[in-house]
């Protein structure tokens, strides 16, 4: 009888510390615990730290490195103890039902079957704004560095600053993307595609109305750096940060945030899952299509030429790319040659103004993929033409352009590599293209000028006006 009443006891308490986790890891304020970071991203590259839990709130553990807490002064202290707790109410408040109820939860009570998640708030190298360590995710026998949380990690020079809420929503989704494909999908979403979502959640949570200073600002200075960067590659530069963004408010402005959501709760990632999502949301265009309208837009941003050619966010409205330009002279039959290299999901804009008489592009890309190659024809009055070359199985195709500088006033060209879908990992490969622009005698095919394609449109000023404001 005894025996069996003991066995009875042991099995509620087991039962028991299984069904309250607050029992197996109880906390308090003031305890000290030692957590794994990730050395490339702390401030003196180590890769274990002790810190000491400050705060704590309905959804939220709040540790801070033990030695960097314990030299702030007491006044010091109290400030950031303040910020902490401001922060906790907009994670309560705002970010955390506004992510979940749009993107799904994140995992719940997940490993340590606890369902508030950990901050962990330590000095990080300068650019750093924090990060998320998938690791975390799974036990010390899969990964022995993992701190066997659901938690985040933020930057403490930013811990009383404005866009901390913004970093800690950023991170959040990252642990939500992980729940949604990782653990309940069994696949790694791509990491474009995973910044690329963080980053808009800053926009979603109304976090960029107000646009100075904001995130969304600072990544458009990051695209500007180097626009032509790569979408799908990921290095973990400034300028990766700004393209994914951009692109990504111009896919959500112009087919709705359901495309990110479908997309993240579906099996496959990148690519193939918004190709999924906007098939699903019945959208007739791909994403070759939208990425093709999206750097188009970046060249003229007019939403009087359609709504494809454009950004609907205020704070974009007037946001353009600066080509590559050109000069051609104006006496003589003068010859520009130039090769460039690029990567797949890369904008490149090459504007050509100059010369008289009939402009001849040549264009040959490399043949080991393919390319498309859009073009713009503004015309003195400001009428665009907007169409493509017809690219042979050599990757070469050509334009004639009339009247260049007397009824034509530009020509631009802007060729991309969309061939690879799927696979990104780091750095990709660079393919050469070249073009060869001059001015030539006329023919009676070059006074035709370049020859209509399906895909052609034109668009005039008065066309502009003329159009309801989107």
């Amino acid at each position: 009888m005894f025996h069996h009443l003991k066995l009875k006891i042991s099995l509620i308490i087991i039962l028991s510390l299984l069904v309250l986790p607050g029992i197996v890891n109880a906390v308090s304020l003031g305890q000290r615990i030692n957590f794994f970071i990730e050395p490339s991203f702390d401030l003196e590259k180590r890769e274990q730290i002790s810190a000491i839990l400050t705060r704590i709130s309905p959804k939220l553990y709040f540790y801070i490195e033990a030695r960097w807490w314990e030299a702030q002064s007491p006044e010091r202290q109290r400030e950031i103890d303040k910020a902490l707790n401001s922060l906790a109410e907009e994670f309560q408040n705002r970010i955390y039902p506004i992510l979940t109820f749009t993107f799904g939860s994140e995992p719940k009570p997940g490993i340590d079957r606890d369902e508030r998640i950990t901050i962990l708030i330590h000095p990080m190298a300068k650019g750093v704004g924090g990060y998320f360590n998938s690791g975390d995710g799974f036990p010390r026998l899969q990964n022995p560095k993992s701190n066997e949380r659901e938690m985040v990690y933020l930057n403490s020079q930013h811990i009383d600053k404005p866009n901390m809420k913004a970093l800690l929503a950023h991170e959040f989704m990252h642990l939500i993307t992980f729940n949604q494909k990782d653990i309940l999908r069994r696949v790694s979403e791509e990491i474009w595609l995973n910044e690329a979502r963080a980053e808009y959640t800053s926009t979603l949570l109304g976090y960029d109305d107000v646009y100075d200073n904001s995130s969304l600002q600072r990544r458009v200075r990051n695209f500007l750096i180097d626009s032509s960067d790569s979408l799908t590659e990921w290095l973990n530069r400034k300028q990766d940060y700004g393209v994914v963004n951009l692109f990504i408010q111009y896919l959500v402005d112009h087919y709705g945030v359901k495309i990110l959501v479908d997309s993240l709760q579906s099996s496959k990632v990148g690519i193939p899952s918004i190709n999924e999502a906007l098939a699903k949301n019945g959208f007739k265009e791909d994403f070759s299509q939208i990425f093709t309208d999206w750097k188009i837009a970046l060249l003229v941003n007019d939403c009087g030429l359609g709504p494809k050619y454009c950004y609907l966010n205020p704070h974009l409205s007037k946001l353009k790319v600066i080509p590559l330009t050109n000069f051609l002279p104006f006496v003589g039959q003068g010859t520009l040659a130039v090769t460039h290299t690029t990567k797949n999901w890369s904008a490149n804009w090459h504007k050509f103004i100059g010369g008289r008489g009939v402009l001849k592009l040549e264009f040959n890309g490399s043949d080991r993929v393919n390319f498309k190659v859009a073009y713009v024809i503004e015309d003195i009055t400001g009428r665009l033409t907007i169409g493509f070359l017809d690219l042979d199985q050599n990757q070469d195709g050509k334009i004639y352009v009339s009247d260049f500088n007397a009824k034509n006033r530009s020509l631009a060209i802007l060729p991309s590599i969309q061939a690879q879908i799927s696979g990104f990992n780091g750095e990709e490969k660079s393919f050469s293209f070249s073009w060869t622009a001059s001015i030539v005698e006329r023919t009676s095919e070059q006074e035709a000028g370049p020859r209509p394609s399906p895909n052609q449109r034109h668009f005039s000023p008065t066309e502009t006006r003329s159009l309801p404001a989107i």
